[in-house]
């Protein structure tokens, strides 16, 4: 079960690389996979894997406090749509094959999605764990979200992706909530365990689980009025349309009711939500197939109506009604999936789908036209094919059924044959409109090409199953009664059967083909009875007016909130943070503030020089100034660490410190040097600032006032040494005890180094080639002796030495921190500032060519194996069986060192440490050498310009010279 699942993910991984070596023919080679699974689940069929309730099952713990363990469970009724998942997407997949005829570049993302989408709706159906199955559902709805938006370019593609993606994400955010509702009521996280439950019509709150896990089924589903995302979806590519819109993702509804309803049926809100629901959608979904004009759009609304009636049937909940629910989505995973192949190689070939401009096809392909009209037969119920053998099952079964008594089940019968009569009108509409010779043969089909093997042998396939199922259902019965036997044990055994005498179901089969077929005959009297306006409204149009309220909301909002004024953004945050702790601490129960002013009496000069620096910054006009004032605030602040007996903070803070006032200087540059002065009082800002000290401070001191018992800070040396081994406590809480806040705190460096490149460059490319380094014969830059830049005229050479002093000096002491971090001040993060510091060193003191010579490698690379040896850190334990972030210790023997101890955490830490140069090495680029780029080029645009001003003033000159020469003779004259 599970190699299946791990074969799966390896084809997907391996599509794009397979589509790009060997064109569309890889195709087969995919298909190949789901086939392989194919045959395997239809030999546990065979050899009686499920019979009397054989399962396979795997689990293992995951995260079993949340309830989200990895329990998989393939039984009978998911092996029935493993079926349907692994055999159509096989054939979808070998018929793409045919259907495109170029292989661009997204066709690799393409496959690889598509077979992904087949990956997962496997690990759905096997999914027991209903969290579990719920993380399937949603890779679903992002997966057919790609898929429908394949054709990028196009704004139909791009509109119906995103209204999928939504719809089904509501319903499936809502169905997460039902689902937890059911778990925390019931107590039932598995599938598995709600046939186990007793009286669950009488759990707490289980009407509102249902109609929330049922708003998931049915938007899933396509089901009124959410059912217009389907047709909509017809904007990708047809394979897309035959897989996921027919046989397979609108089918997770269908699984989940069927699952569901056995025991579910027995609570009132369940019949209500979903017969009813069911009801309407064939109804609507049959007649609005009757006024398309596109073939894909007249087998969409087809669709939508046929999901209607699964629905409605399977959410029943008897045997029979289950029995032919199944044997109903057997039927239309076999004629739908095939009918839209061969729309599509209509398309291919014809390059149309549009009825009025296609003429005489089926004496062109008769192939393939017979092809559909065996397929759309099924559809519409006719003998001897599987889809008259699920129907007529189905009226019998709501004919007969006793949990719908009464005006229910009569009414439920009426809309079924109302809705066959339809399905059998649309059937002749869509045969009609693509095969029918109207007025002679139409240019489309005369200039079309040939249809191939490769899009008619997967149709075909399909086709061939119809038959022979329609005529032996026995072999179906087989595979159902493993489910059936055994969920509905000790209940009377129907069976399917192609014919069972004279009965009340087969005469509805027969008004239901005599009535489609006068429907087709007066189409136009049916064309003039629909209405150009739908009498319940355009669901599209509606779902149109809510987004776009929404919008509309939502800038209102913003307008009303964001006023696009920092200055009022600021003092909005700061009064709130100000007014609502100390209204807090003023109505709570609060008690005395208990502080100790210092513990050494040189913190209270440290804390006069803060206060003094941060009031003297408010009053600075020049901007570098106020900037090294607030720097000077840090650096009191690593000496107050230092002074309270905490290094390693301090040594942090004051690194931290340097590399921000080396920033704040490179965008300084860029500013005004004096800051504007303002004609405005600055009184509300001081008394917003003075209320903003008074609240944090009083907080600050109240929430250390409230301590009641023993920190847990007393025992973390011990814990430190004992787990981490490590005597620097600060380092150990970093890289170990607590290395998973760190490990997402070095992914958001990543992130903020990417955004800051982002923001200077735009959408330029940020990254350079990197180069080898190379032994130079000549001397350094910093020390040239040849003729100097603009730029090296400037230099110190001072400045040069000092730096080609520190800079190896520098690097070593990072190494240093680096390596003695776990025992001493130090650490990943600390070396990596020290060595961020002497690059920078080295760029302030030779410019963007001396930072490109001194780490000749593309940043972006840089961070990239930092990432990678975090993660390293994190995943390597999990393979071992150990919690994730699990280090290791080892003691080594080195000649002429002697004993080291060796801790993994130190990957971790070196991680961190590459992460931070790489950070640096992508603002320096950016925010320095990108702005000294910038620089240069708008000072050589100045010298052309002067230049050309130049040029064009002694050419005007020269011109002008020239003309008084030749009227000087006329002076003469």
């Amino acid at each position: 079960m599970l190699t299946l699942l791990l074969a799966l993910t390896a084809a997907t991984i391996a599509a794009p690389v397979l589509l790009r070596t060997m064109g569309r023919p890889a195709f087969a080679l995919l298909a190949a996979v789901p086939l392989g699974g194919f045959i395997w689940m239809v030999h546990n069929f065979r050899t009686g894997a499920f019979s009397e309730g054989g399962v396979i099952v795997s689990s293992y713990e995951w995260v079993p406090s949340i309830h989200l363990n990895l329990e998989f469970r393939l039984d009978a009724l998911s092996g029935l749509f493993s079926l349907i998942i692994l055999g159509v997407g096989a054939l979808v997949l070998f018929y793409c094959w045919g259907y495109f005829d170029s292989n661009p570049i997204r066709l690799a993302a393409f496959a690889a999605q598509l077979t992904a989408f087949a990956t997962v709706m496997y690990g759905l159906v096997i999914a027991d764990n209903f969290l579990l199955m719920y993380v399937f559902w949603e890779l679903t709805s992002i997966l057919s979200f790609l898929l429908v938006g394949y054709y990028g370019e196009r704004a139909s593609s791009r509109r119906a992706a995103v209204q999928a993606l939504l719809i089904t994400t509501f319903g499936g955010l809502a169905m997460l909530v039902g689902i937890n509702l059911l778990g925390h009521s019931a107590g039932i996280w598995k599938l598995s365990e709600i046939p186990q439950v007793a009286n669950i019509e009488a759990t707490a709150g289980i009407s509102t689980a249902i109609v929330l896990i049922m708003l998931g089924a049915m938007t899933k589903s396509a089901q009124a009025p959410w059912h217009f995302w389907l047709p909509g979806a017809m904007a990708a590519p047809t394979p897309v349309s035959a897989y996921l819109h027919s046989a397979a993702m609108v089918k997770a509804g269908i699984y989940l009711v069927a699952r569901l309803a056995p025991d579910m049926s027995a609570v009132t809100t369940w019949h209500l939500v979903v017969i009813t629901t069911g009801c309407f959608t064939m109804l609507l979904g049959g007649w609005m197939a009757l006024k398309q004009r596109d073939l894909k759009l007249i087998l969409a609304y087809g669709t939508v109506s046929q999901l209607g009636f699964i629905i409605s049937v399977i959410g029943i909940g008897s045997r029979a009604a289950t029995m032919a629910g199944l044997a109903l989505t057997f039927a239309h995973s076999m004629f739908k999936a095939a009918l839209f192949m061969v729309t599509g190689a209509i398309d291919h070939s014809t390059g149309t789908r549009d009825i009025r401009e296609l003429s005489g096809l089926g004496r062109r392909e008769p192939l393939v036209a017979w092809l559909a009209i065996i397929s759309g037969a099924s559809m519409a119920g006719i003998p001897p094919l599987l889809g008259f053998v699920a129907k007529e099952a189905a009226l019998d079964a709501v004919l007969h059924e006793e949990l719908l008594t009464g005006m229910p089940g009569k009414i439920t019968l009426v809309v079924l044959v109302v809705g066959s009569i339809l399905t059998m009108a649309y059937t002749l509409y869509f045969l009609w409109g693509a095969f029918a010779t109207k007025s002679g043969e139409s240019k489309a089909v005369q200039e079309m090409e040939p249809i191939g093997p490769t899009l008619w042998l997967s149709p075909a396939a399909l086709t061939a199953g119809t038959i022979a199922f329609g005529a032996f259902p026995g072999v179906l019965n087989a595979a159902f009664e493993d489910y059936l036997g055994v969920r509905f044990g000790g209940v009377e055994k129907q069976e399917l059967a192609l014919w069972h005498g004279f009965t009340v179901p087969l005469v509805l089969s027969g008004v239901i083909i005599a009535g489609g077929a006068i429907m087709f005959w007066q189409r136009d009297l049916v064309k003039r009875a629909q209405l150009d306006r739908p009498a319940l409204g355009d669901a599209d149009a509606v779902w149109d007016g809510i987004l776009h309220g929404l919008r509309t909301a939502s800038l209102k909002l913003t307008a009303s909130t964001q006023r696009g004024s920092l200055t009022i953004n600021l003092a909005v945050i700061f009064f709130v943070l100000a007014a609502v702790p100390l209204a807090c601490l003023v109505l709570g129960d609060t008690d005395a503030i208990r502080m100790v002013l210092w513990d050494n009496a040189w913190q209270s000069v440290v804390v006069l020089i803060m206060c003094a620096m941060a009031i003297a910054s408010t009053m600075q006009r020049n901007r570098l100034s106020a900037v090294v004032m607030v720097g000077l605030t840090g650096y009191s602040m690593a000496m107050i660490f230092a002074l309270h007996g905490a290094p390693d903070l301090a040594l942090t803070q004051a690194l931290v410190e340097t590399i921000v006032m080396v920033l704040f200087m490179l965008v300084l540059r860029k500013m005004p040097t004096e800051v504007e002065q303002r004609g405005d009082d600055n009184r509300l800002r001081a008394w917003l600032s003075a209320a903003v000290g008074v609240s944090v401070v009083v907080v600050a001191m109240t929430a250390m006032s409230a301590r009641r018992t023993t920190p847990i800070s007393v025992d973390m040396p011990k814990l430190a040494y004992e787990i981490g081994h490590g005597r620097n406590t600060v380092n150990v809480l970093l890289v170990d005890l607590r290395a998973a806040d760190t490990f997402g705190e070095t992914m958001v460096l990543v992130i903020a180094a990417t955004g800051i490149a982002s923001l200077i460059f735009g959408t330029g490319n940020f990254g350079r080639p990197s180069k080898r380094p190379t032994l130079s014969t000549t001397q350094p830059r910093w020390l040239s002796s040849g003729v100097p830049s603009e730029r090296e005229q400037n230099r110190q050479i001072m400045v040069d030495v000092v730096t080609r002093i520190l800079f190896p000096s520098m690097m070593l002491l990072s190494m240093y921190f680096f390596f003695s971090g776990h025992n001493a001040p130090g650490g990943g993060f600390a070396g990596g500032l020290v060595a961020a510091l002497a690059f920078t060193l080295r760029y302030l003191a030779g410019g963007r060519e001396e930072i490109e010579d001194a780490l000749p490698v593309n940043p972006g690379s840089v961070l990239g194996v930092g990432m990678v040896l975090a993660s390293a850190a994190v995943v390597v334990p999990m393979f071992l069986g150990l919690p994730p972030l699990t280090s290791g210790y080892a003691e080594l023997e080195l000649p002429l060192i002697g004993e080291v101890a060796v801790p993994s955490a130190l990957v971790f830490d070196a991680g961190v440490y590459t992460i931070v140069v790489g950070l640096i090495m992508h603002i320096l680029p950016t925010l320095g050498a990108y702005l000294d780029r910038e620089d240069d080029a708008r000072k050589e645009r100045a010298r052309r310009l002067r230049a050309g001003l130049a040029a064009d003033g002694v050419k005007g000159a020269s011109t002008s010279k020239a003309r008084t020469s030749d009227k000087a003779p006329e002076r003469s004259r």
